[in-house]
């Protein structure tokens, strides 16, 4: 039985570890090509020996999404590879400092938005003219269940995030009639290194973070996948500019 993405080409950034790796390898597994961008290149190598380990089809480039002429490079990197770009996960992105308003630092504030925000609007703006060309293609972004509600002591990552759930949302509308769906997931505590480093930041453990989560554990970053797969294919024709909540019902709090 073919994959669900059997056969199209899947570009995703930050899939040199967690959410991003984990997605890649389900991309993969239901037939895709994928072509795997990260900041760090031996993340994403590995990434790409563990999807031909499994008898998929992967490459990689190493790439830095806030740098204009790097994400150009990338989509290229893609054509080139692989000849056409039907679907992306716009995903790379950084926790930063923890820090509430008053005390965060513009250096921090300005790395998030250029990295977390600017960087996916730069991957759309390389990545839909190439769909409009084919005639079509899916998008999904990695925003974040702290894109939907405040946190504190995440002044700029909220910022960020918010930013993306809107960008997506107006994206979505722009090209609705182009064939092309532009969507978000919205991940909540999930066992990734980022999170790690933003339990350790924060001076708590990690209990103490998955007693807010209403299921009563971390979600696993393969979960975050299996959404992102669902709205790249065609079982989600009918859906753009959602933001979808993958966070063990935090938001619903």
């Amino acid at each position: 039985m073919a994959g669900k993405l059997q056969g199209q080409v899947v570009l995703v950034t930050g899939g040199g570890s967690g959410i991003g790796r984990a997605t890649s390898l389900r991309l993969a597994q239901e037939g895709a090509k994928v072509m795997i961008a990260d900041y760090v290149a031996t993340g994403a190598e590995r990434t790409v020996a563990m999807i031909k380990e499994a008898g998929g089809t992967a490459s990689c480039v190493a790439a830095d999404v806030s740098v204009t002429n790097q994400v150009e490079m990338m989509v290229n990197k893609t054509l080139e590879t692989y000849g056409r770009i039907d679907g992306a996960f716009n995903n790379a992105g950084v926790e930063g400092r923890m820090a509430n308003t008053v005390e965060a630092t513009e250096e921090n504030f300005d790395r998030l938005i250029a990295i977390n925000l600017k960087g996916v609007w730069l991957c759309m703006k390389y990545e839909i003219p190439q769909m409009l060309k084919q005639g079509g293609g899916a998008i999904v972004n990695t925003a974040s269940a702290a894109g939907l509600v405040g946190v504190e002591g995440l002044s700029a990552y909220n910022a960020s995030k918010h930013g993306v759930v809107g960008l997506t949302k107006t994206a979505a509308l722009e090209f609705a009639q182009k064939n092309i769906r532009v969507n978000c997931v919205c991940p909540g505590l999930i066992n990734t290194p980022m999170v790690a480093r933003m339990i350790d930041s924060g001076g708590m453990n990690e209990q103490d973070f998955i007693a807010g989560e209403p299921v009563g554990r971390m979600g696993k970053p393969e979960e975050i996948g299996e959404g992102v797969v669902w709205l790249l294919s065609d079982a989600a024709s009918f859906v753009t500019g959602h933001s979808m909540s993958i966070d063990g019902g935090w938001v619903a709090r």
